[in-house]
């Protein structure tokens, strides 16, 4: 398992490289999954995550967290063998964290640990399109997140 991290955000925002790492772990283990997985994460501000909505999800607004996952199929594999398999990418904006931290009325710590989160069960085939799925989703993140 491992954790492609990249800032290009405020230089704070580069403790979070252990967080995510931790809560990779953690969801993994809490999932019971065994592979060799490499997820990239990268830190971005509003402006990019804008451009990067509009473009490949047609929404013309700044959102919180994109990801792209790899493989859809968890049947398929990209890579045989024992070799680290990528997951696929989470983009977060620390710019929309911080301003859903202070609307939820939690810690910035809390929102940007449920966005990694939220984005790695997305990489992990979760999804919340209809109510069914959304009641596992969310509930497996707060099982994870476990009062972050």
């Amino acid at each position: 398992m491992e954790l492609d991290f990249e800032n290009l955000g405020p230089a704070q925002y580069s403790a979070y490289e252990k967080v995510f790492n931790d809560l990779m772990k953690k969801t993994l283990s809490f999932l019971s999954i065994k592979d060799n997985y490499i997820v990239d994460v990268t830190i971005i501000d509003n402006q990019e995550i804008h451009k990067i909505n509009k473009e490949y999800r047609g929404v013309d607004r700044p959102t919180d967290v994109i990801s792209f996952a790899f493989f859809d199929d968890e049947n398929e594999s990209l890579v045989k063998g024992d070799a680290p398999k990528s997951l696929g990418q989470i983009l977060i904006s620390y710019q929309k964290a911080e301003e859903q931290a202070k609307e939820y009325g939690h810690s910035l710590n809390r929102e940007m640990s449920f966005l990694f989160v939220h984005g790695l069960l997305h990489l992990l085939g979760y999804d919340h399109m209809n109510e069914k799925d959304e009641k596992e989703m969310f509930k497996l993140q707060d099982d994870i997140l476990g009062g972050r």
